[in-house]
């Protein structure tokens, strides 16, 4: 079902965000706060146009060229850069993933919080448990690309501008009883929503998200605290309210311009993005029929098949492969309305896949893995029986028990082309697929593990930022994280 983008993000001075707030960031004084208001904010927000808003900023943060095409996507081979290639080099700074924080510290979280507060206010509380689940997939975004990040004072501006920093155990944690705090306040049969551009004011759906991402976040944390993970998993699994079908997958629709897709703002002006060379191989050897689907043919007619760009090349290089000899990214992604995927059916199957092979259910590993291969599939289209049962039945895709991280892995990458926050973290996590570092990366054959904190962070907020620093290590890509073990 589609809802209408434009009924709550067209209203003038809808997102009650103030250039001051900067949560977690600002040093200013709580008195700045105060005085400095946007006069274009609305006085009197309403609940429902804060959830739009905290919906459509978050979205647009987690499926835009900072943390997503133009970084997660090339550190992971998704995506290549064939011009301009200093990030698919992984040259990055104190600067690259300023966005991405900002957006979602003073943007989706501020509206975030005022939503919660006029739902508590109206006695409505599916308005609060939703906003429980939005802080806990938008604290989960920052801690898997960051590590330590203010989490339990980082809504606190107007007691203290300067907010510490959470570890990252201490965040997974937080974030699976924030979660169990959604779960006691969203009731299907309470008062209804508006304004919710992802499920519609669906609070069953909104409920599956809830135990969804429970689950992904006891699968990433299996390494790091195995026994949390598998009591999650087990409660979890028993609540029988998972993602169970590519209907009900967790996505945010997008519409037309201005409210259109990243992926399609950024190519109506741009031409600098292709399809990684990584993906086109892969999917070439595994006779793989989402191919058509994640890449198009070169614009030079000539080209018959897909061709995708190294990872890493210099400028110059890249650009000698020509610009119409190599595969953009498919049509599918870069339409006006293509939706950003924040938690879809086949990685809860994944997921699920893992759990039973880790032992934490007694669950079946191996069908599982199977469906959620097949889940993907009909995500996209293609739900010929007999094309599925080839794939599945082809040597390198068959299950592997005795090395389930990389079969998982493996076709948990191709499954999450696009979602490139996630299968960032994944990779690391899971080690696979194995991936070549960057042709000409700066650092020879490191390839990044997290991303940089905004330098910002150091300017501002100087005292938690290196107290962090000092807990976690040194701020630069390849420190490892807290849930990244091997």
């Amino acid at each position: 079902m589609k809802y209408s983008i434009y009924k709550y993000l067209l209203r003038p001075g809808t997102l009650l965000v103030s250039s001051l707030l900067i949560l977690g960031v600002s040093s200013c004084k709580k008195e700045l706060v105060r005085i400095n208001k946007n006069p274009n904010a609305v006085e009197d927000p309403t609940a429902d146009y804060l959830l739009s808003g905290a919906e459509k900023s978050a979205a647009d943060a987690y499926w835009g060229a900072t943390a997503n095409f133009g970084s997660s996507q090339l550190i992971t081979q998704q995506w290549a850069l064939i011009q301009y290639t200093d990030p698919d080099r992984y040259i990055f700074d104190g600067s690259s993933f300023s966005d991405f924080w900002t957006t979602l510290y003073t943007s989706s979280l501020t509206n975030i919080k005022v939503m919660m507060q006029l739902g508590e206010e109206a006695e409505n509380n599916n308005y609060v448990g939703v906003g429980h689940v939005l802080r806990a997939w938008n604290f989960q975004l920052l801690t898997d690309a960051f590590g330590n990040i203010p989490y339990k004072q980082s809504g606190n501006v107007e007691q203290s501008s300067l907010a510490a920093y959470d570890s990252q155990q201490e965040i997974y944690e937080g974030l699976l009883s924030e979660l169990d705090t959604a779960l006691l306040q969203l009731d299907p049969g309470g008062a209804a929503i508006e304004g919710d551009l992802i499920y519609g004011g669906d609070i069953s759906n909104w409920r599956r998200f809830a135990h969804s991402l429970q689950l992904r976040i006891a699968l990433r944390i299996a390494d790091a605290a195995p026994a949390l993970a598998k009591s999650t998993v087990q409660k979890v699994l028993d609540s029988k309210e998972l993602i169970s079908a590519n209907d009900q997958a967790a996505q945010f629709i997008y519409d037309k311009s201005p409210n259109w897709n990243p992926v399609a703002n950024n190519f109506s002006t741009r031409n600098d993005y292709r399809i990684s060379k990584t993906v086109v191989d892969r999917l070439y050897a595994l006779d793989d029929p989402r191919l058509p689907i994640y890449a198009n043919l070169p614009e030079n007619k000539n080209i018959k098949k897909y061709v995708g760009v190294p990872n890493g090349l210099t400028t110059s290089d890249a650009n000698s492969l020509g610009l119409a000899n190599t595969s953009k990214p498919g049509s599918y992604f870069s339409a006006d309305n293509a939706p950003a995927v924040i938690q879809a059916y086949s990685e809860v199957l994944f997921l699920r896949a893992e759990a039973a092979a880790r032992g934490f259910s007694a669950e079946n590993a191996a069908a599982l893995y199977q469906q959620a291969i097949t889940a993907s599939f009909n995500q996209y289209g293609i739900t010929d029986e007999a094309v599925i049962a080839a794939y599945l039945n082809q040597p390198s895709v068959k299950y592997n028990a005795s090395n389930y991280k990389k079969s998982i892995g493996d076709q948990k990458w191709i499954a999450l082309f696009g979602e490139g926050l996630e299968a960032f973290a994944e990779w690391r996590r899971l080690d696979y697929p194995d991936l070549e570092p960057a042709v000409a990366g700066k650092y020879g054959d490191k390839m990044p593990v997290r991303f940089i904190y905004p330098s910002t962070e150091q300017t501002l907020n100087r005292k938690a930022y290196r107290a962090a620093v000092a807990a976690q290590g040194t701020d630069d890509l390849f420190t490892k994280l807290w849930f990244d073990k091997n």
